[in-house]
């Protein structure tokens, strides 16, 4: 096996426990913000960091797609 897999392993499984810790974080702010209905700034401020989450794993999940399939690609392509 080449390094360039070996590091993106690497990267896979240290942005899956990050993902899996900062998961709790995430669910206990959207449970506040949940319980209070009143909109204030720093409901906002949690609800703006909710999205961002999501949004970078979402990115980071995309871009895990595209090298695994260019590291096939030009591994065995």
């Amino acid at each position: 096996m080449d390094l360039l897999l070996w590091i993106f392993i690497c990267v896979v499984i240290i942005g899956l426990v990050v993902l899996a810790f900062m998961k709790k974080g995430m669910e206990r702010k959207l449970a506040l913000i949940a319980a209070n209905t009143e909109v204030e700034e720093s409901a906002a401020k949690k609800a703006k960091s909710i999205i961002w989450w999501i949004g970078c794993t979402a990115v980071w999940g995309i871009v895990s797609m595209i090298v695994i399939v260019w590291w096939f690609h030009t591994r065995f392509g």
